[in-house]
């Protein structure tokens, strides 16, 4: 019988389960938590994830998309919400386009139980890796329950064990030109949950996703299914004028609120009640490189642990699905073969997403409060109405197709280059609705 072990039951791991036994594998996936359904998580525990085109296509590959789209809030576009509480709404794409927010927990919970009910996946829960032999693929686990150790032999490893993965560090770290890096922004982010009306209906238009840019931060809010909202400020760590280091008693955040959210602070006048329900949370970026060892490999943010400013971690976990089960089908399960190609195509990926959530941090917090940039960004939706062979808007490329995002990445810097053009014809503010702009894109694409 073929036997695979993942280490990590989170959303990648449960999902990937689901995978490994419709190509006949029996799956132990080791789990250092306790098993997240029997606890009780609140909609804001972690930040609300956004999936899109890409996780969509790895959840209905195993059959998984059904259930997940029970829970599943469509959000057409941005609201931004400016200081007066003036709303400026930005459709993300096309007509009925939309990015879903969705219960980080319920959607572990769906496919956790997914995983177990194809009756060839168990799950042990409070193993924490300490120590794997890639040569052997011999993996230590310590039960946490019971102090023993637990030593577990398999044919194939996958490290699905998240930013700060022990597989990674126990193991990879420990070979021969392994490259490894991590980089935490200055920027932290503390999460509220807002709560819904009496009659349980939401406060705020529930098919969008709320943004309040400031600048130099931003306070973000996303639907869930009770009418409640999961909302996250980013903001500096310390420094300048508005910091967390900066927001500490109760006074001085009903004061911040009240000054820089206005039309949040009369939605939830009770925030300073709710600030300490989260914690201050840090934000890194990991990099590594060979994402494999033997028949070892890293999957998700194990491997290229993200930013979440493009909501694209865990659809980006999910791709590492569907890019390792086609090649598990060129390949012919040859792991090594399947390993080093998976390796070596799907990193500059990972790359280039990375360099892509950084940017749009930039766009969330700054520049869609920017009149030239919401102008920038309608004239490019009107060349890709009109000519959609020739030009697909960067977030398209990212969110509503299932396009490299090295190949995204690139291609959007071209068109950067191409609106900077566009942007500098003078007078582009009542023109930019003529022929003239049009031909300009078309001279230049």
């Amino acid at each position: 019988m073929k036997e695979a072990t993942i280490v990590g039951a989170g959303l990648v791991g449960s999902l990937w389960a689901v995978y490994l036994t419709k190509a006949g594998y029996n799956v132990t996936i080791f789990e250092a938590r306790d098993d997240i359904r029997k606890a009780d998580i609140s909609a804001g525990k972690s930040i609300n994830l956004a999936l899109s085109n890409r996780g969509w296509k790895a959840l209905e590959t195993v059959g998984a998309a059904e259930e997940v789209r029970k829970i599943a809030i469509p959000m057409y576009g941005r609201m931004m919400h400016d200081l007066e509480g003036n709303l400026t709404f930005q459709p993300y794409g096309k007509e009925n386009e939309a990015i879903y927010s969705t219960s980080r927990g319920d959607l572990n919970a769906i496919l956790m139980t997914a995983a177990e009910n194809t009756g060839k996946a168990k799950i042990l829960y409070n193993h924490q890796c300490i120590d794997i032999n890639l040569q052997t693929n011999e993996l230590t686990f310590l039960n946490k329950k019971t102090g023993e150790q637990v030593h577990h032999k398999t044919d194939v490893i996958f490290g699905c064990d998240g930013a700060f993965s022990a597989v990674r560090y126990v193991g990879l770290q420990r070979t021969d030109r392994f490259n490894f890096s991590q980089n935490f922004i200055a920027d932290g982010y503390r999460e509220i949950l807002l709560p819904a009306n009496e009659d349980g209906t939401h406060k705020l238009d529930k098919n969008a996703l709320h943004i309040w840019p400031r600048g130099r931060f931003m306070l973000i809010a996303l639907p869930n299914e009770d009418g409640s909202y999961t909302c996250t400020l980013f903001m500096p760590h310390e420094g300048g004028e508005n910091a967390f280091d900066k927001v500490n008693t109760r006074e001085e955040v009903d004061a911040f609120f009240k000054s820089t959210f206005p039309d949040f602070y009369a939605l939830m006048p009770q925030i300073a009640d709710e600030w300490d329900n989260h914690p201050l949370s840090s934000l890194a970026i990991m990099r590594s490189y060979p994402w494999h060892h033997h028949k070892t490999v890293l999957m998700g943010d194990a491997a290229h642990a993200t930013v979440p400013f493009y909501g694209q971690g865990m659809n980006a976990g999910f791709e590492d699905c569907t890019v390792l089960w086609e090649l598990m089908q060129k390949h012919n399960e040859n792991w090594e073969a399947v390993f080093e190609e998976y390796s070596a195509t799907r990193k500059p990926d990972g790359d280039a997403l990375q360099d892509l959530s950084l940017y749009n941090y930039l766009v969330m917090r700054d520049y869609v409060a920017d009149p030239m940039f919401l102008l920038r960004k309608k004239i490019e939706a009107k060349f890709s109405t009109l000519y959609p062979n020739k030009w697909m808007p960067l977030y398209s490329q990212v969110t509503f197709s299932d396009i490299r995002y090295s190949v995204a990445h690139k291609q959007g810097e071209v068109q950067n280059q191409v609106m900077d053009e566009v942007m500098a014809i003078p007078g582009i503010e009542e023109k930019w609705d003529s022929q003239e702009v049009i031909d300009k894109i078309l001279s230049l694409v």
